[in-house]
């Protein structure tokens, strides 16, 4: 194999990759990028590993979860603000129905890049480049906006450095607190139309916090109680970036990616003999691999042999893509190759990639699918003795109206009222928590299962 560098990923193949006009431009950004301080720190990273870590070892739960694509336009404090009090609370009802740690890994501060499933777009006649990212080019359809730019990298950049400051703030600074987290939950409750199926549970935290209360745990004698870990993470898609963003680690000398806590590689880039697992096998973050159903268990174990040849668990996690009516068939034999060769990672959900429809001239995603492939991820890991440890979702913190389905019952009529995302359709807030509280249930149930297993045993 040859010798990893954090360019030598430039010798290799490469798919989803755009074409910059202005050549020249391009390297001039790159290099100013590489002037930049780093956006997240390489200590950070290892603290997610190791968390990750316990999730390989069935020991805590991964929540993975954020914008498909984040924009220039939709970066407000009210944006971050609404996503992250959502991302808390799904938590929250996460951490207290698995009575387990939850590691909170936001889709945040870097999700700008996105693959095309063609490198061209026709509407009207009229043929252009397709949308790839804001970190790339522009959503409006005319010529002007569509050619990439390179100058938006360091847009991109700005913009993360911004959000990443404020959930730094939110995450240590007392607004993710535990009572502000159940606060919000209640309200949740009170305001579903289904709200009395969540009642019981919202009820024995309720519970379980007068008593902490009583006993005199609070937020103020106890800084777990106000304070969380919160990590950030996007897919490494635009390599030139990532590469001006990657940094050498002064304590250990390893080559971290500095963009963000763990990045992943997506179903579409994920050749072995490629530029994008060639950039990623050598730093030293935390990895997500994108599974989908064209992966067979020789090229799962292909991959893994690259991204993690020293077996470290938290190193690598397996995202499982493949849509409600195709896990039962793809994802029980790669469980089954990567137990018989005994590799660790963690094993997470992505149910909404799999899942994507038209209806009404809209994309979305039927919740009552995305449910499904949820419940199928956690029947094959309990068939197989294995640990079901996380889901992988695209969401919002704000009422939008793009997956159909839940408690509010969106309709293909209902989706043009609030349909405002830059690339694939989110659940709304609502949805998600909504789907907390279901995969809270199968959780509950795989515990008890292992409690039974463990005093049989």
């Amino acid at each position: 194999m040859t010798k990893w560098s954090p360019n030598s990923w430039r010798a290799k193949p490469i798919k989803q990759v755009p074409a910059y006009p202005d050549l020249a431009a391009l390297k001039t950004t790159e290099a100013q990028l590489a002037t930049y301080p780093p956006l997240v720190f390489a200590g950070e990273a290892r603290k997610l590993k190791k968390q990750l870590a316990a999730v390989a070892a069935g020991d805590a739960f991964l929540l993975q979860g954020g914008d498909c694509a984040e924009s220039f336009a939709e970066h407000g404090a009210d944006n971050i603000r609404d996503f992250f009090r959502v991302f808390l609370q799904m938590s929250v009802v996460l951490t207290f129905a698995g009575a387990q740690p939850v590691v909170k890994v936001g889709r945040v501060a870097g999700q700008f890049a996105k693959p095309r499933s063609s490198d061209n777009e026709t509407k009207a006649g009229v043929t252009l480049p397709s949308y790839r990212g804001d970190i790339i080019n522009g959503i409006e359809f005319d010529a002007k906006s569509r050619i990439p730019d390179p100058a938006r990298q360091e847009m991109a950049y700005r913009q993360s450095a911004a959000t990443l400051n404020l959930l730094r703030a939110f995450a240590q600074g007392g607004y993710a607190s535990l009572e502000n987290v159940h606060r919000w939950m209640l309200g949740f409750v009170a305001d579903s139309p289904q709200g009395e199926k969540y009642e019981s549970l919202a009820n024995r935290i309720t519970e379980t916090m007068e008593f902490m209360r009583a006993v005199g745990i609070t937020s103020e004698t106890n800084f777990a109680l106000r304070e969380t870990d919160f990590y950030t993470s996007h897919e490494a898609l635009l390599l030139g970036y990532e590469e001006a963003l990657t940094r050498v680690d002064s304590t250990s000398g390893d080559w971290y990616a500095t963009s963000g806590h763990m990045i992943w590689i997506g179903d579409r880039t994920r050749q072995p003999d490629h530029a994008h697992v060639e950039y990623c096998r050598g730093i030293k973050n935390p990895l997500g691999l994108k599974c989908g159903p064209s992966l067979t268990p020789d090229g799962l174990l292909e991959l893994i042999d690259l991204l993690n040849p020293e077996n470290e668990p938290g190193r690598l996690t397996l995202i499982a893509r493949f849509g409600s009516d195709k896990v039962a068939e793809h994802l029980p034999k790669l469980v089954r190759a990567v137990q018989k060769e005994g590799r660790s990672v963690v094993w997470s959900s992505d149910p909404m990639h799999g899942n994507t429809i038209e209806a009404a001239g809209y994309k979305t995603r039927p919740f009552d699918r995305i449910l499904k492939e949820v419940q199928t991820f956690f029947e094959v890991h309990r068939a197989e003795g294995t640990h079901p440890g996380g889901i992988h979702v695209e969401m919002t913190g704000k009422n939008v109206t793009e997956c159909t389905g839940g408690a509010r019952a969106i309709t293909a009529e209902d989706l043009q009222d609030r349909y405002h995302t830059h690339c694939d359709p989110r659940l709304n807030a609502d949805q998600a928590i909504e789907l907390v509280f279901l995969v809270s249930d199968l959780l509950k149930k795989s515990h008890s299962i292992q409690h039974k297993q463990a005093a049989n045993g």
